[in-house]
């Protein structure tokens, strides 16, 4: 009742301030900026609530019963506040809140634009309140499902808040702009706040994309770290339209003429990251993506949202539009604001050719059955576009504004494209076009090394901009440039992989029976991967093994076995049967009531292998969702066996057999082994991009 109770205060508060600022004076602006402290606070008291409703395994809430659970690390607990849809509009609410809280304070928003932030803060107090994380669940349940074992990682952990961050900071470069266009305020005096929160929102959202390519590289096993995924795409459309609202503003700072597209790049920028919720969270993308949410009611809401959102701004910009300063938006074609506006457009191009690719489910369902795009679609019309981006790139650099003005020539740059040809023909990459993106990319590395040292780029942009080279260099030779072999290793057995020795030394498991790993050899280094188990011992999640080195990766993947050589027994109680080694009886079994709600279910079971006799005493903990149960060694680790059900009357058992431990983990296994030459320049890139960008906005 708090959460729902502090949701409705902040609407209403939120509501007051847009009426506040709307109509400005000493004294509404004194109201609107307390309403607006207030507004965070409430929404702040709904997610400290949130949080305490999860610590107390408060299981009776639908949505701490579907994302927590009893044993769930402090970690993951914190992170099930958003792991769901309700928490992760809760979350972005709080962030937006918190820079209309600093907004506020520091007063650096006219009461214009402070109405507009107001008003959208609003509209996603709506959103989460139409998809609230404190209704009561429908069953009580003693125990939450939990998190799915694959986000149990801490990169997991903080991948979608940093995204959610960077999507809630990308709605200030839009007020400010509305707030240009409803008080005629004059383009010096908002363009530069407005760039510095449109670097830092595009930082925060460049890294949550980055750290999730890492994630996926790192966790899922596929030997990928991009899968244009729409759901992944939805995040990737905003960021791409995002660095067009940035250069054109630096170019609007140069001519005011530009001032035109930067508006229309901050409504397009923020009304991207509303419709990617909307594909996201709406069910439609559930049976094309691996990580959408399933079909929910708030898809509608978030459509019309999204849809006042964005007709209100091109509105507003249609209107005002002769208001607008006029002029030439650059001097010439040898000019740096031509070549920025033309590196501009074509990540327009991009946006577009991925913005439909990502939209296709949802086009083909207005006219007929769903379709989706393959993924050679974005490489094959997208792979031209970036190499031109770059080129257009390294053209720029090399200019200063004006017509005319050239910082240094490009001689130097032919030999690093040469070397970016050699380095993707070394990894092994034969197609034309990956190899001619590989030189654009190290030449716009050289481009922006040579700019800085000409001082035609600050030290922020420099380390951005070699960045963005260097990971798509890391693309062409990690990705074109992979192999994969598959392979069935038996223990102790060496094998020459791609030049690589790799020895398969067996299975291990923890001590607390919650994980195995696969262990591997790679050159005389051992790398393991990680198997995280279900408490019945079966597979939850597999992580792959990852040998790294200078020249890249080699990614070892394990395939399970194909079955654990055991069979499944169903005993009557007093009568005996046989498998190839011993004979089993179930003499008796009783349930035992525990405090949490579960059942405690003993079977006694008996086993001879002719000469001897021993009992067993198998048990499984049963809940309404199914039971779980550990195997229990007999003959001294002969056998293991495992409780898998048992009848109402307590006269039949279902058991598994399972072989000898040592047995199992000695068993051979199938190995998919790939190299990743020089993928550590992605992760290197990447975190390049993003403290430059954020360099940039403190400077």
């Amino acid at each position: 009742m708090l959460g729902v109770i502090s949701l409705a205060l902040a609407l209403i508060f939120s509501l007051a301030a847009v009426l506040c600022f709307a109509f400005p004076s000493e004294r509404t602006g004194r109201w609107g900026r307390g309403l607006a402290v207030l507004s965070f606070v409430a929404v702040l008291m709904a997610s400290i609530y949130l949080l305490v409703l999860i610590f107390a395994n408060r299981f009776d809430i639908a949505y701490v019963a579907n994302y927590s659970a009893i044993e769930l690390p402090v970690i993951y607990k914190v992170s099930a506040f958003w792991a769901g849809q309700q928490g992760s509009f809760l979350f972005w609410l709080l962030i937006h809140g918190a820079a209309g809280l600093y907004l506020a304070v520091k007063k650096d928003l006219p009461p214009a634009g402070m109405a507009v932030y107001m008003g959208l803060m609003a509209l996603l107090t709506v959103l989460v309140m139409a998809k609230s994380p404190f209704v009561p669940s429908e069953a009580v349940v003693q125990n939450g499902v939990g998190l799915n074992p694959l986000l149990q990682d801490p990169w997991m952990a903080i991948h979608p808040p940093i995204i959610f961050v960077g999507y809630a900071l990308l709605a200030v470069p839009l007020t400010y702009s509305a707030a240009a266009l409803l008080t005629g305020q004059k383009a010096q005096e908002w363009l530069p706040a407005a760039r510095r929160w449109a670097l830092v929102g595009w930082s925060f959202l460049g890294a949550g994309i980055f750290i999730g390519g890492y994630w996926a590289y790192k966790v899922l096993g596929w030997g990928g770290f991009w899968g244009w995924d729409p759901v992944e795409n939805s995040s990737l459309v905003p960021w791409l339209t995002v660095g067009i609202l940035i250069h054109v503003l630096r170019v609007a700072q140069i001519r005011p003429a530009a001032v035109a597209m930067v508006h229309l790049s901050a409504i397009f920028a923020y009304a991207l990251v509303l419709y990617g919720t909307f594909l996201t969270r709406s069910g439609i993308l559930g049976d094309f993506s691996v990580h959408s949410f399933a079909g929910t009611s708030i898809g509608m809401t978030i459509a019309v949202v999204n849809a006042l959102v964005l007709v209100a701004g091109l509105l507003l910009l249609i209107v005002k539009a002769k208001n607008l300063p006029q002029g030439e938006y650059y001097p010439g074609y040898d000019s740096r604001e031509f070549i920025l506006l033309l590196g501009a457009l074509l990540l327009v191009f991009i946006s577009t050719i991925i913005f439909l690719g990502m939209s296709m489910p949802l086009l083909t369902q207005l006219v007929g059955k769903p379709a989706a795009v393959d993924t050679d679609f974005y490489v094959r019309t997208t792979m031209p576009l970036a190499i031109a981006m770059l080129l257009s790139a390294v053209c720029a650099l090399l200019r200063g504004y004006g017509q005319g003005k050239v910082l240094a020539g490009g001689m130097p740059l032919w030999g690093l494209g040469i070397l970016g040809l050699a380095c993707g023909f070394a990894a092994g990459v034969r197609q034309i076009m990956p190899l001619i993106l590989a030189a654009a990319a190290m030449m716009s590395v050289g481009a922006a090394v040579l700019a800085w040292r000409k001082n035609g780029i600050k030290t922020g942009g420099m380390t951005a901009h070699a960045g963005l080279g260097l990971a798509l260099l890391a693309m062409v030779l990690a990705g074109s440039g992979s192999q994969s072999h598959s392979q069935d290793m038996a223990v102790g057995e060496p094998y020459d992989i791609y030049g690589h020795e790799i020895v398969f030394k067996g299975q291990e498991f923890a001590a607390d029976l919650k994980e195995k790993y696969y262990i591997y050899m790679v050159d005389g280094q051992e790398v393991r991967a990680r198997t995280k188990l279900h408490a019945n011992g079966s597979d939850a999640a597999r992580e792959p093994a990852i040998a790294k080195g200078l020249g890249g990766d080699v990614y070892i993947a394990p395939s399970p076995a194909k079955g654990n050589g055991g069979l499944e027994m169903v005993l009557k109680q007093g009568r005996m049967d046989m498998d190839d080694d011993f004979a089993y009886r179930f003499d008796k079994a009783e349930i035992d009531h525990q405090e949490n709600g579960t059942l405690l279910v003993t079977a006694e079971v008996a086993i001879t292998d002719g000469n001897k006799v021993e009992q067993a005493a198998l048990n499984m903990l049963a809940n309404a969702d199914g039971g779980t149960s550990q195997p229990v060694e007999v003959f001294g680790g002969q056998k293991r066996l495992r409780l898998t059900g048992i009848t109402q009357n307590l006269k039949q058992i279902r058991m598994e057999i399972l072989p000898a431990l040592t047995a199992e983990i000695s068993q051979p296994i199938t190995t998919s082994v790939s190299v990743k030459p020089c993928i550590w320049l992605l992760w290197l890139g990447s975190i390049m991009v993003c403290i430059g960008t954020l360099w940039a906005a403190k400077r």
